[in-house]
């Protein structure tokens, strides 16, 4: 069995496309999923499978859409890569200053040339990021809510959805648990 996160893009965000996570849960459950579990209101989910992330990824996103009436991304990556997300993070020997913050951004497919082309060209002040393979990414030196580089994440497309630093760690920690 493999172990996944699920990472739900625009779920639970300013009181649109609400689910309880102990619906989503269950209805994950009753999908087949294993040892399935939550982790806070904005859609990461571990689980257990055998089939394969773009299988499920599809059978994920057509269950959602059945039962809640909503359609939303699915981002899948297993234990293994999120433990590489963790691993490649330039930014993790930088201390953060107060309001510093560091954010991930997982896509489905490796970063398209016109994110790309959207992230070189906006104004970034001090902040940064760095796109490796299908994740970017981004160190804000300031609160990401008066950033202008974060202005942009809604523009990258339904295919992505970010997180905080502070989630991915607990995830990977999770997911660590769970292989014990």
């Amino acid at each position: 069995m493999t172990i996944y996160i699920a990472l739900l893009r625009g779920i639970n965000v300013s009181g649109h496309n609400k689910i309880k996570m102990a619906e989503l849960k269950r209805t994950l459950e009753t999908m087949g999923l294993h040892r399935v579990q939550t982790y806070i209101q904005s859609g990461n989910v571990l689980f257990e499978s055998e089939e394969s992330p773009e299988t499920l990824r599809q059978r994920i996103e057509e269950e959602i859409r059945a039962v809640f009436g909503i359609s939303i991304t699915v981002v899948l990556r297993t234990a293994e890569e999120l433990e590489r997300i963790i691993a490649n993070c330039p930014y993790t020997d930088i201390p953060l200053a107060e309001g510093e913050s560091i954010h991930v951004s997982v896509l489905t497919e490796v970063t398209p040339q016109k994110v790309v082309d959207l992230l070189s060209a906006s104004e970034r002040d001090n902040d940064e990021y760095h796109i490796h393979g299908r994740e970017i990414y981004f160190l804000f030196r300031q609160s990401i809510l008066d950033s202008k580089l974060a202005k942009h994440l809604n523009k990258l497309g339904d295919t992505v959805t970010t997180r905080n630093w502070n989630t991915m760690n607990k995830l990977a920690a999770l997911a660590k648990a769970m292989q014990a």
